[in-house]
């Protein structure tokens, strides 16, 4: 066959291929729901939150976090956050309302975007869609955990350590559980009981909350 001809196919399939996805746009909220399917961002337009200052009881919480949200926002070092502990005590609220202060204290500069716990395996997908935009992203997986036989949690320990690439810098993630180690107790305890070295299999399955540089206990309030 004719090379010219052969070089007009194939400008014709370039053209009608698809373009490559660019960078999601983060221009339309300050707040988004991750939908791994599609792979796209879905602006939420009104963040169902408190403000900051209705949050009682748990002040000590409400100072750190938010110092660390702040810092995070103005281009400062920040840790990756968990919030553990009773629940019904403001654990999400609190993201959401140190979100808001942020964006409160310099308007737009702070995305918010929520991905469900089913999905978290989709992270490091998120995390690349993410990566070559300027604006600074706070994450957020609410009531997360782990069961048995739950490979996941190996995945978010991945993402938290970085890998070759790293957290992107314009990335935050923050996580609520019911769980100091996100994983139920008796679950730590079998595989203590069964492994051959009980030491190594518990250390493999609380190391995950080790890689959050802050952790947030909030506890029963009278």
């Amino acid at each position: 066959m004719d090379p010219h001809v052969l070089t007009r196919i194939a400008e014709a399939l370039e053209r009608l291929a698809p373009p490559p996805p660019g960078p999601p746009d983060l221009s339309g909220a300050d707040a988004f729901v991750w939908q791994p399917g599609t792979g796209r961002l879905v602006p939420v337009p009104r963040v169902a939150r408190v403000g900051i200052a209705l949050l009682h009881g748990v002040e000590r919480q409400k100072r750190i976090l938010l110092d660390n949200t702040l810092r995070f926002a103005r281009g400062l070092p920040a840790n990756n956050a968990m919030l553990w502990g009773a629940r019904g005590m403001g654990k999400s609220s609190l993201v959401k309302a140190a979100h808001a202060a942020a964006n409160d204290a310099t308007p737009g500069c702070l995305a918010l975007i929520e991905i469900h716990r089913e999905d978290i395996r989709t992270l490091p997908d998120l995390l690349n869609a993410l990566r070559a935009h300027a604006r600074r992203c706070l994450i957020l997986c609410d009531d997360l955990s782990f069961e048995r036989e739950d490979a996941d949690y190996k995945a978010l320990k991945s993402v938290l350590d970085g890998g070759i690439e790293g957290r992107p810098a314009n990335v935050l993630f923050y996580a609520t559980s019911n769980r100091r180690h996100l994983m139920p107790r008796d679950m730590i305890e079998n595989e203590r009981a069964t492994a051959i070295n009980p030491s190594e299999a518990t250390e493999e399955k609380v190391s995950l909350s080790d890689r959050f540089g802050l952790w947030i206990g909030f506890h029963n309030c009278g």
